[in-house]
């Protein structure tokens, strides 16, 4: 009797199977791997790397594919034509967030710009994103911030020179003091750190905002299995993050009222979120003000440092490239100056690097969208509530849209432009595209264009011995170097007389 009710259930297990299979295909869904099984769906098909295990499945089934994972529907978009269509045609479809832990505990309950649905909350945030804090004038008057942070390094770095150097920290601490400096006035590593227990204190919750961030919680999938020790870090987490930057607000209202504070002057993004509260203290809480800080904090800084260090990495195992970029910014800058970030539209190859690095080296996977109705992709229906993963990593390395895609070719963007034509932005996307692309993609540019410009202007750059730099991909969600950039560096002839006097 045992065995006759093993097998029934057996035989229960496989015709749901088979029964799921085929109404995919009767109800026009995309094409799904088979088996999905019961309640796991296809999470034991995933291996890491999510976005290579992704490209294989995609290679086999279709760009436009369906999986379910635990009880969510995930569309896996692996084309241009098929990212073209999500963030074109359905842009506004598939501008939510999945509701996702993160979004709960560590983004005020899914009430900041990362993770707020689409809405008026969320265009309003947006809006004051790109018009108030990263907008073209508003980056150039915080400009000396940045160009202050880059001579410190390259201080750092003379004071190193041929002795090698581990590049993954330096370019850590100089993006994360441009971002703080930025927003807050204060820097919280190198040597002018003002307050040390107040620096330790963001160190100590940055890092484990990225590991939260990064870390796979059962309860995304499973909404009925609670992730207890995930969320119990979580919590803790953001109750660290508030406390900090309460107090940065409240420490920087302080300044701003005092009579000698700059005659009103706006120094810092801080100061033009409070400007904002004085006039319209009903929208501009103090949470939303917080959650502001913290998504730039964020998304400013981790994807940034990869693509720094992915192409310093690239130019060390192609030293053509490197010399052919050093006689561009010569040729340029003639006067015996730094560069500046006025300069790189003026650098057409320095920023063929970059795309080519970011090409290579893109975070894998854009956020995760959601669709709040029913659509239809590549001519398959996509039911509302469905999760959407681009694999952007998959696009910008496929063969079959870009030729020899595993080598490093910097050339293959000469004449391009930064505004090409929509088949060129959904070939190389870094940023994303639509109503849910990163706000933060020209502030981005400019530091990666200043420091990787500056670096390869003021040193010569050699391996740390004559093996090839290791290009080893890390299993992280940002795709960081499996190990951590080393090299030596030495002044240049041609700069070592200013350098001695920076």
């Amino acid at each position: 009797m045992a065995v006759w009710y093993l097998y029934s259930i057996l035989g229960l297990i496989v015709l749901s199977i088979f029964t799921k299979h085929f109404l995919n295909k009767i109800q026009n869904l995309p094409p799904t791997p088979f088996p999905c099984l019961p309640i796991i769906g296809h999470l034991y098909l995933l291996k890491q790397p999510i976005h290579a295990t992704l490209s294989r499945i995609a290679k086999r089934y279709g760009h436009v594919l369906l999986l379910r994972l635990g009880s969510r529907k995930v569309l896996v978009v692996s084309s241009p034509s098929a990212a073209e269509e999500c963030l074109t045609k359905n842009d506004i479809v598939f501008a939510n967030r999945p509701r996702f832990l993160i979004g709960k505990h560590l983004a005020y309950n899914f009430t900041t710009i990362s993770w707020a649905p689409y809405g008026d909350h969320w265009r309003n945030l947006r809006r004051i994103a790109s018009l108030e804090l990263l907008s073209p004038t508003r980056l150039q008057m915080l400009y000396d911030i940045r160009a202050d942070e880059m001579r410190m390094m390259i201080r750092t770095l003379l004071d190193s020179q041929e002795r090698v150097v581990d590049l993954r920290p330096l370019l850590f601490e100089l993006t994360l003091n441009m971002m703080m400096r930025m927003i807050t006035g204060k820097s919280y590593y190198g040597k002018n750190v003002g307050d040390l227990e107040e620096a330790n204190r963001f160190r100590e919750f940055h890092v484990e905002t990225f590991k939260l961030g990064s870390a796979t919680t059962i309860g995304d999938f499973f909404p009925w299995i609670k992730s207890w020790n995930i969320e119990r870090r979580m919590i803790a987490c953001q109750t660290k993050r508030d406390g900090f930057t309460q107090e940065l607000m409240e420490e920087r209202r302080r300044k701003m009222k005092a009579d000698s504070y700059y005659g009103g002057r706006k120094e810092t993004m801080l100061d033009v979120l409070l400007s904002l509260q004085e006039s319209e203290p009903e929208y501009y809480s103090d949470e939303i003000i917080k959650g502001l800080m913290l998504d730039l904090i964020l998304g400013g800084t981790d994807t940034t440092i990869n693509t720094m260090e992915w192409a310093l990495s690239l130019l060390l195992n192609h030293p053509e490239e490197l010399e052919r970029a050093q006689i561009e910014i010569d040729n340029h800058i003639s006067e015996g100056r730094l560069l500046h970030e006025s300069d790189l539209p003026h650098l057409p190859y320095l920023r063929s690097i970059i795309n080519e690095t970011m090409r290579m080296y893109p975070a894998p996977l854009l956020a995760p969208q959601e669709s709040s109705a029913e659509c239809s992709v590549g001519g398959f229906r996509i039911p509302a509530g469905t999760t959407l993963m681009i694999n952007v990593w998959a696009i910008q390395n496929d063969p079959n849209i870009w030729t020899d895609p595993t080598n490093f070719k910097p050339e293959r963007f000469k004449g391009i432009s930064e505004t090409t034509g929509v088949k060129d932005v959904f070939r190389l996307m870094p940023f994303g595209y639509g109503r849910r692309s990163c706000p933060g993609d020209g502030l981005a540019l400019r530091v990666i264009g200043l420091t990787l410009g500056s670096l390869i202007q003021c040193f010569e750059w050699t391996r740390v011995d004559k093996e090839m730099v290791d290009m080893t991909e890390g299993i992280s969600f940002t795709l960081q170097k499996a190990r951590p950039l080393q090299a030596k560096c030495r002044p240049r002839a041609a700069m070592a007389e200013m350098l001695s006097k920076i």
